[in-house]
């Protein structure tokens, strides 16, 4: 579950909070004036994360190695076309 808190009620129930995230694995995303600024997460689930991310991250750098002699416009066009071919199922 995600929950929702303000800034200030997160520092006054940390404890709590901390329960939540690490027993009830839930999700806290911390708000400051009214906009997120943060989220609480359980370690696994950040560990995950932090995988995915240098997944990702590894795969943008194949892709801009492949694209380095390719044009930036024509690049981004063949992209997009790939993308909404898979889009399409084609």
């Amino acid at each position: 579950m995600i929950n929702e808190t303000s800034a200030v009620a997160f520092r006054q129930n940390l404890g709590e909070m901390l329960n939540q995230v690490q027993y009830r694995h839930d999700s806290i995303v911390i708000n400051k004036d009214g906009k997120p600024v943060a989220a609480l997460v359980d370690a696994r689930l950040f560990a995950r994360i932090r995988r995915m991310q240098a997944r990702f991250d590894a795969l943008c750098q194949r892709i801009e190695a492949g694209y380095a002699e390719t044009p930036e416009a024509e690049g981004l066009a063949e992209i997009d076309a790939t993308a909404a071919d898979a889009r399409a199922g084609r």
